[in-house]
């Protein structure tokens, strides 16, 4: 059918010709109303997009002599973050001195590896840029559920009556 031909048939019938597929041999077209086709065309990019993940890159900083106790609030941290799906980067800065002994960093490195190894898998070895090293911990979404499913999250308040006695045996 040549173009004029589609137009006519579209007018007669109150439509619009769409060219569906412009790049075909020959193009493709379409007799139908334009403002509801784009209408719909919205409405699927819409869900589209929602559907989208996005994947944050968050960031935590360590020195090479970062003390146990921080080592581990960090960790803490970078574990929620994997949990929440989103990806860690762990930064350790050297300064000064620290960058003749390099070996401390790279050692607090791999222990962060092993300690988040349950959550997420290391994109690749940590790597030096400069003064300082970073490494990149990915979610690995199957671990996340195993981990999930092992640590099931409290639901709901807690029942009133232990939260009164909980009360009475602080004030003793």
């Amino acid at each position: 059918m040549t173009v004029p031909e589609g137009i006519r048939i579209a007018e007669e019938r109150g439509l619009d010709l769409i060219e569906i597929a412009p790049t075909a041999a020959p193009p493709t077209c379409k007799i139908m109303d334009y403002g509801k086709w784009k209408y719909e065309n919205k409405k699927k990019q819409a869900v589209a997009r929602k559907k989208q993940v996005i994947v944050q890159v968050k960031e935590v900083q360590l020195r090479p002599r970062t003390d146990i106790h921080d080592f581990e609030t960090k960790m803490k941290h970078a574990r929620r973050f994997l949990l929440e799906g989103d990806k860690v980067k762990v930064n350790m800065r050297f300064m000064g001195r620290e960058m003749a002994h390099q070996e401390f960093g790279m050692k607090l490195m791999h222990k962060v590896v092993e300690t988040l190894s349950d959550l997420g898998t290391a994109e690749s070895n940590p790597k030096m840029e400069g003064k300082q090293a970073f490494l990149i911990v990915a979610p690995d979404p199957i671990k996340v559920k195993d981990y999930l499913k092992a640590h099931p999250k409290p639901t709901g308040p807690v029942p009133e009556s232990d939260a009164g006695e909980q009360e009475e045996e602080s004030e003793a």
